[in-house]
């Protein structure tokens, strides 16, 4: 644990309090991608297979079980509750996110750290944590609407990842052997994609007008 580690912790859990706020205080789902939540969902569940059988630290524990927890709640609000679901636009969050299970399944196979079913699922995870947030990306290019909190939501998930970054190379420069290119390579991939939205979303702030994505 070091503060590069524990602040992206802190603004991935900040970005999942920012959506639930206004999925439940404003009961509006509006913007956000019911096809990158089921991507996250399963991602989540993939990575935590070692829930109850691997005991880290009792902050690790509670980590995961808040992500497994909001990411499925996520979903059932944005599928089953009466009003929220009715804010959810489906028309324009069209993107088949089914493609892109399956080539990270397939990458899972052919590359992980052990040939076992939970590594496996582990690097599944990471690899299809990588491009989940592509659905979402494209409703908002589709659609130009980005109010503040769905804004922020994808800020804080986006420079959690950054955080990230910097932690590994914290870890790279002070602890002996520490490799990981899995987690590495995916993680620049799932930065890259947050550049476009990056700029715009700083441009916006910078000068005080409404975010909006170019077409």
């Amino acid at each position: 644990m070091n503060v590069f580690r524990l602040a992206g912790d802190m603004t991935h859990l900040l970005s999942v309090v920012v959506l639930l706020l206004k999925i439940h205080t404003i009961k509006s789902c509006a913007g956000i991608s019911l096809k990158t939540q089921e991507l996250y969902a399963v991602v989540f569940a993939a990575r935590y297979l070692d829930l109850f059988v691997h005991f880290v630290s009792l902050y690790n524990t509670v980590m995961k079980l808040v992500f497994l927890a909001s990411s499925f709640s996520i979903v059932w609000y944005m599928k089953r509750h009466k009003i929220v679901r009715r804010t959810y636009d489906k028309d324009h969050d069209t993107f088949r996110h089914y493609v892109l299970v399956l080539p990270c399944l397939l990458l899972a196979l052919l590359i992980n750290e052990k040939f076992t079913f939970r590594e496996v699922m582990w690097a599944f995870s990471i690899y299809l944590e990588a491009v989940a947030i592509f659905p979402q990306l494209v409703l908002l290019q589709r659609t130009r609407n980005i109010d503040n909190l769905t804004g922020q939501y994808v800020f804080f998930l986006g420079a959690y990842r950054v955080l990230y970054i910097l932690n590994w190379i914290y870890r790279y420069f002070t602890e002996p052997h520490f490799v990981h290119w899995i987690s590495w390579v995916a993680g620049i991939v799932q930065t890259l994609l947050y550049a476009d939205f990056f700029y715009y979303y700083i441009m916006s702030w910078k000068n005080n007008v409404k975010l909006e994505l170019p077409a």
